[in-house]
């Protein structure tokens, strides 16, 4: 009986294993584009064009930056990267993560350990590193809970705890095209691997 397919298709034309998957299929500009079109919340928010992983991704690596002031590069592009593998594993809100089970984190930790090595950050994460982007996401989720998503101050509170207000001072979410947002993310990808030299 012949094995199920377990690659999928890439628009650049790289064929990527879920379940072995190689840095060399890893592209960018697949990365943005897939996220860019990943909606939060399973879509459960409001404005006109959902709120996508890509732009979530870009205010958890300005969070990671304020949270940790003079980290170096590599980890900030950590922080932009940290959902990376959800271009083709999809966002799955943490109730659906529960009920999957092991599954969905095994291909998580896959994806992400490729995608890392194809653009120069160790495989796992420092867990001091690790936390501060988990910070940051959290962070993220509570402005994204209470500012679209319908969840009341304490009810945010509640799940993703308390947030420190300074953090997000002056911060706001982004609600644009798909298209737009891609090129946001391929830009701030560009900015961080030319500081990283």
């Amino acid at each position: 009986m012949p094995q199920p397919r377990a690659w999928q298709k890439m628009l650049s034309g790289r064929r990527l294993d879920l379940l072995d998957p190689t840095p060399v299929d890893i592209e960018i500009e697949d990365i943005a584009h897939g996220l860019s079109f990943v909606a939060r919340w399973n879509g459960q928010t409001q404005g006109d064009f959902p709120y996508s992983v890509a732009e979530h991704s870009l205010l958890v690596e300005r969070l990671f930056d304020r949270l940790s002031p003079g980290a170096p590069v590599k980890w900030r592009l950590a922080a932009l990267l940290h959902d990376g593998p959800e271009y083709v594993i999809g966002d799955m809100i943490s109730p659906v993560k529960n009920a999957v089970g092991p599954g969905y984190d095994v291909l998580d930790k896959r994806l992400a350990a490729a995608i890392h090595f194809r653009f120069g950050l160790p495989a796992a994460l420092p867990a001091p590193v690790k936390k501060q982007i988990k910070k940051a996401d959290k962070i993220s989720a509570w402005m994204e809970a209470t500012e679209i998503a319908g969840f009341s101050v304490a009810e945010a509170d509640r799940f993703f705890g308390k947030p420190d207000p300074t953090v997000m001072a002056g911060l706001s979410l982004t609600l644009r095209p798909p298209v737009e947002t891609r090129a946001a993310y391929l830009a701030r990808f560009g900015d961080l691997m030319a500081e990283m030299g």
